[in-house]
């Protein structure tokens, strides 16, 4: 593991001479005053304001994702679909997920990631909100709700790149773990809020309530956005905004490969996929791990009290990384040590689950492995700003992309093994081995100066796609 290591303020001397001659280091002159604007970064108090905002908005975000798996069975018994058609309308969303991605970093890196997020969410909360109508004044439910999950799949796919590209462009290295973790723990807290409250109006009010809350609220949310954050302006996103690409293409594309042959890059990258992909695993297999295990255990046990220890788990996180960087301490050395806590202490407990014989042990060890997991909001998924702050969002995306997609084989993985094998210590076992892999590479590779710069030249030139 890295050795912790203090620097001064200004010890990169790359980034140094950007701070003193930021003229010479844009490179055009039309691109000074947009690049000037974009790097302002939120005030402490501003920052705070932002940190509570998006907090909720994520919050909302899960809790009309999660919308849809609440209220599944009732929509199941009410429109009389199988299994088979249960588990297509569900697994559209991700699909439609996988391919927003870049496109939402891409947008979100020029234009503001707030407008991008600004707009996605009036998309998916309105999506939300009429999927209760879509479904009964639809001939066919089957195929309306597996067209609208997919679609809240591609709306909701823009959030984190948007996020990371405003993180970047906003907030001071120092202070950007903290607002991560923070707005990272709001995907615990809206499961948790949408396991109970959803659950209580869906018994009470019927399935259509939990849609219509949680679009709502979600379009509410949007609205104070605009109105008390963004002072009312319009959201308004025009190829003019995008910039024109067609001069730069061949500039471009000879950054971006510059760019993904850099080792961190690769880096950050693949210990993202792994990351994401033993997360989906544990998420998606771990009721059933229960309810194999231990079948007379009570549901609510196992799927709320890991959810707890992961809020003020990513919450510690983000402090502690904060504070190392605000003391001193090398920013590569602390991104590598939180990752350190997220995929190799957590796979210790994971391991631990192999010859757990106990309910409570079995918990326990489940709430430690989640509640480290979420270490990686200030290792990781930090890092990619680090590195290419004009370009985060982008390259949060392609991040992302290939995390859900390879999230989605290790899930369909992980089943044919239980099934080969008849042991979860098999399946607990990949995780192990894929979560080392992917810190290995990071504890290897990873650093934390900026690469989306082209030393090979006198000027600075910002990567463009």
């Amino acid at each position: 593991m890295a050795i912790l290591q203090k620097h001064g303020k200004n010890s990169c001397p790359d980034l140094a001479s950007i701070k003193e001659n930021p003229a010479d280091n844009i490179g055009q002159a039309g691109s000074q005053k947009k690049w000037a604007e974009s790097s302002q970064n939120w005030t402490r108090p501003v920052a705070r304001i932002w940190t509570v905002v998006l907090l909720l908005g994520t919050c909302l975000l899960y809790c009309a994702r999660v919308a849809m798996p609440i209220c599944a069975v009732s929509m199941a018994e009410r429109f009389t679909w199988s299994k088979r058609e249960t588990g297509m309308v569900l697994g559209s969303f991700f699909w439609g997920y996988c391919f927003t991605q870049v496109l939402g970093g891409y947008v979100s890196d020029r234009v503001g990631g707030e407008k991008v997020m600004l707009l996605s969410a009036a998309a998916w909360g309105a999506m939300t909100a009429f999927t209760p109508i879509l479904a009964h004044f639809c001939s066919q439910p089957i195929v309306s709700m597996t067209i609208s999950r997919f679609l809240m799949g591609l709306l909701q796919g823009v959030h984190y790149p948007s996020l990371a590209s405003l993180c970047s462009q906003k907030v001071v290295e120092s202070e950007r773990g903290f607002l991560m973790s923070t707005v990272g723990s709001g995907s615990y807290l809206g499961t948790l809020v949408i396991g109970g409250i959803g659950s209580l109006m869906l018994d009470l009010y019927g399935w259509e309530s939990v849609f219509y809350v949680s679009g709502l609220l979600s379009v509410l949310w949007a609205y104070c956005m605009w109105k008390y954050l963004l002072k009312g302006e319009g959201p308004i996103i025009t190829l003019e905004s995008l910039g024109s690409a067609g001069t730069q293409s061949k500039l471009s594309k000879r950054n971006w490969l510059r760019l993904f042959r850099q080792p961190a890059v690769c880096a950050v990258i693949i210990t993202h996929l792994c990351t994401a992909s033993t997360f989906f695993t544990l998420l998606s297999w771990l009721p059933t791990f229960f309810k194999d295990t231990f079948p007379d255990a009570k549901g609510w046990v196992f799927n709320v009290i890991p959810w707890f220890v992961a809020i003020p788990s990513s919450l510690f996180s983000g402090c502690l990384s904060d504070h190392l960087i605000s003391q001193g301490f090398d920013t590569a050395s602390v991104r590598k040590l939180m990752q350190f806590f997220s995929m190799g202490v957590s796979s210790v407990f994971t391991l631990f689950l192999c010859g757990t014989t106990t309910f409570p042990t079995a918990v326990a060890f489940v709430s430690a492995t989640m509640g480290l997991t979420t270490f990686s909001h200030s290792g990781v998924s930090v890092n990619v700003q680090d590195l290419a702050p004009s370009c985060a969002g982008a390259l949060f995306g392609v991040m992302n992309t290939c995390g859900a997609f390879t999230g989605v084989i290790m899930v369909y993985f992980s089943g044919y093994l239980i099934e080969a094998t008849g042991s979860w210590a098999s399946v607990f076992g990949l995780i192990t081995v894929v979560n080392l892999l992917g810190l290995g590479t990071f504890l290897s590779f990873a650093e934390a100066r900026r690469v989306d710069i082209d030393l090979a030249k006198g000027r600075y030139h910002n990567i463009h796609i």
